[in-house]
């Protein structure tokens, strides 16, 4: 019976070095970037692996006032491009030292 004891300590120290590598690479993936665009790219989002938007660029040409509700609907869409592509940058990297396992609230 002891020696399930000792299973049990090294599958909690296993654990323990698997949380800390996930968080190295959470806070690598913030230093890295995707982007995401619209319009054919009139529109470009960039966001790093923390879900943040760090910049936007418009075209000019997409800028009339007369059509503010298209240029609207173009930034959401890339804004949702670049956050989904974010997302799967750090599913990818988690991936890739939990070899392929979900593990709930992770990514």
């Amino acid at each position: 019976m002891a020696k399930g004891f000792g299973d049990m300590g090294q599958m909690m120290k296993q654990a323990q070095q698997l949380q800390s590598r996930i968080f190295k690479i959470q806070e690598e993936m913030g230093g890295k970037t995707t982007e995401g665009s619209a319009g054919g790219g009139m529109v470009t989002i960039t966001a790093n692996g923390k879900q943040e938007i760090v910049s936007v660029k418009i075209d000019p040409e997409v800028v009339t006032p007369d059509d503010v509700e298209m240029l609207e609907d173009l930034v959401t869409a890339a804004t949702n491009d670049a956050l989904k592509k974010a997302q799967q940058m750090v599913s990818d990297e988690i991936a890739k030292i939990t070899g392929g396992m979900n593990i709930p609230g992770l990514t």
